[in-house]
């Protein structure tokens, strides 16, 4: 597959030197910002897609332990499973709550390029 693409960036910001709306021409840096969406999206945050997204965000504020560090881990794999399940394919979620913040990295190959990518997340209060 090309790797280019022509999408909107997110998160959104604007293009000043042309007054619109800034894009994104890499692929796997469109498939890397869908990521995102699903992930710090909570769920009712979208009007008309009540149940997208996974709210790792909310996450912050369980208990700290290695039992809600497992429980987002699964989260983490079954919303991106769910909604980017024909875009990418997840070899690995491994999540670590360490005081206010959590570490999310994310293993996983783009099925359209097959390349195997790496998403480094830190989440914290």
């Amino acid at each position: 597959m090309n790797e280019s693409i022509d999408s909107i960036r997110y998160p959104f910001a604007i293009d000043q030197s042309l007054g619109t709306l800034m894009s994104e021409k890499i692929y796997s840096q469109h498939v890397r910002q869908m990521m995102m969406q699903v992930l710090m999206t909570s769920p009712g945050e979208r009007v008309n897609r009540p149940d997208f997204g996974c709210g790792l965000r909310r996450m912050v504020f369980a208990p700290n332990s290695d039992a809600s560090a497992n429980l987002t881990q699964v989260i983490v794999m079954q919303a991106l499973d769910k909604w980017l399940g024909d875009v990418i394919e997840v070899f690995e979620v491994k999540v670590t709550a360490i005081n206010e913040r959590l570490e999310v990295s994310v293993v996983y190959m783009i099925n359209a390029t097959q390349q195997r990518q790496y998403l480094n997340i830190e989440v914290t209060v």
